[in-house]
Formats: structure tokens, C-alpha cells, sequence
């Protein structure tokens, strides 16, 4: 078994595409910018984002409502300088909730909301010091 992808269910889809494309900069799989859906890619690795119109879904299930309430949903992006890719995508127009901010001995964290308050936590790895 191999993970493909997770996949946010969204209901702006445009927004949430230039959010993952353009502020994260994510690779867009077909640049499908107006959905139904789209894989990103981060530029090393093999797990990937996608992205799927929540109307589209909800008619195949028939269950999914318009609204979503909570958070039900934590992307996670490993990056190799937590401060430095912060300072590159809120100069693109992210907006950081928390951080860049220590989460252990081992990790640095931040956290953001995509344009449809998925949140997106950025993780800087740390070597264990002792």
C-alpha cells in the first residue's frame, strides 16, 4: 500500500489553488486552476496535496454539507528553513498564525489557514542537541 495524496475537500476552489500554488509554491500536477481537482507537489518527496470541489464530492456521497465547522483537516510541510520560507510566502500574501515557534527539543513549527481555514502546520526538523 502507498499513500497517493491528501486530498481537502474546498469550496472555493480558485482561491485554495493559488494559495497552494502561488503563496506555497507547490507544483501544480495539470494546472487545473478552476477544479474540479488538481494534485500539488512539493519539489522533493512523493507525497502530494490535492485539491477537490466540495459541490462535486458532496454529489457522488450525497452527505457532505455546504458549510464545515472546526478544524477537520492539518496539512503538513517539512522545509529545510523554517524562518526563511516564512519570510518568502507571507511576502507572497500568507498570513501566519503562529511562529515560527518551538514545538519540541526536535521541531520548529508554524501555522497557517489556506483560504477555505484548512490548516497548513510548516515544520523545520531539528538534530538533537546533548
Amino acid at each position: 500500500m502507498e499513500l497517493a495524496q491528501v486530498r481537502l475537500l474546498v469550496s472555493d476552489f480558485a482561491a485554495c489553488y493559488g494559495f497552494y500554488a502561488d503563496v506555497l509554491g507547490l507544483k501544480p500536477q495539470s494546472g487545473a486552476t478552476e477544479g474540479p481537482y488538481e494534485k500539488f507537489s512539493p519539489h522533493v518527496g512523493s507525497a502530494g496535496i490535492a485539491l477537490q470541489d466540495r459541490a462535486m464530492m458532496a454529489e457522488v456521497l450525497g452527505e457532505l454539507g455546504e458549510t464545515v465547522t472546526g478544524h477537520r483537516s492539518l496539512v503538513v510541510l517539512r522545509v529545510d528553513d523554517l524562518d526563511a520560507y516564512c519570510a518568502e510566502i507571507t511576502s507572497r500574501g500568507a498570513t501566519l498564525l503562529h511562529g515560527p515557534a518551538p514545538m519540541t527539543d526536535r521541531m520548529r513549527v508554524a501555522h497557517l489557514k489556506d483560504p477555505e481555514g484548512n490548516l497548513v502546520e510548516l515544520q523545520q526538523w531539528l538534530l538533537l542537541r546533548g
